[in-house]
């Protein structure tokens, strides 16, 4: 089984949290081939030169050619290349899981948080793009921890 993983790879923590999660995700199974974009040096090596059409067509094959899109969807904003990644999968039909760590979306019963959504500049918790978690969701799912995500890469497997 081929599985892309989308992830923002500009940061040095982003690379390694990147490593860290394929590394598991390759644990599981030896039937699991993962495409992590960061590893292919023809077009990531940031000390060499890749145009944008040389970009788009490495990495939408590799997305062409998974069975299951693994999209983390953690930052500021769910990062544009992962974005359009998502779109491409959604629109070939290939299932999606989305890791959304933030910790922010925690306390969703707390009283005291969900008043504050009715103040200016109080908004307690983290807004995640509603299109794009919409084409997840319509063909996959969100999980929350590395836990759920692994017990859903497990579950897909046995498909």
């Amino acid at each position: 089984m081929n599985i892309y993983f989308a992830a923002p790879m500009f940061a040095k923590s982003d690379l390694l949290y990147n490593a860290s999660i394929v590394e598991k995700i390759r644990n599981l199974s030896k039937e699991i081939s993962v495409y992590l974009p960061q590893e292919n040096g023809d077009i990531n090596d940031k000390t060499a030169y890749a145009n944008s059409q040389m970009i788009a067509l490495a990495d939408t094959e590799k997305v062409l050619e998974s069975q299951l899109m693994i999209a983390l969807l953690d930052g500021l904003v769910i990062d544009p290349g992962v974005a359009s990644e998502i779109g491409v999968a959604y629109a070939k039909n290939i299932p999606v899981i989305g890791l959304y760590t933030d910790t922010r979306q925690q306390g969703s019963d707390n009283q005291k948080k969900l008043e504050a959504l009715g103040s200016v500049a109080e908004n307690q918790f983290h807004y995640v793009n509603l299109y794009t978690t919409g084409l997840i969701k319509l063909n996959g799912t969100i999980v929350s921890t590395e836990e759920e995500l692994m017990k859903k890469v497990k579950e897909f497997i046995k498909k």
